[in-house]
Order: C-alpha cells, then structure tokens, then sequence
C-alpha cells in the first residue's frame, strides 16, 4: 500500500500534467476538452488541499 508521500506525489504530477494540457486546449481554443479537464483540475486540487499541499507555487490556472 502506497504512503502518504507516494499518493502526494502521483497526484501533484498529475495536477501538473493536467495543467499542461488545460493551457494547450486554452491556446488551441478547444473548449470541450478545456472543460472536461477543469472538471480533473478541480479534483486533483481538492484532493491535494484535503492533504494538506500548498498549491501556491504550482497552480498555474488558479481556478
């Protein structure tokens, strides 16, 4: 069973990763695939409020 700074670290990345694509579908003007990864975006970023993680420095889209 992973700990805590295993599941910490996957889902930072993968907060990262969908950031990345959210500012590629923003340029791209494609906005199904901008909302369907917000929807992504806001559940990485409560999970890792709910463990406590300062997205200060990370969260690029600040939505």
């Amino acid at each position: 069973m992973p700990g805590n700074g295993e599941i910490i670290k996957e889902a930072v990345e993968q907060f990262q990763k969908v950031q990345t694509h959210m500012m590629n579908a923003r340029k791209e003007n494609a906005t199904e695939t901008y909302n369907g990864l917000k929807k992504d975006y806001k559940s990485l970023k409560a999970i890792l409020n709910s463990m406590g993680v300062n997205l200060t420095e990370i969260d690029e889209i600040k939505e």
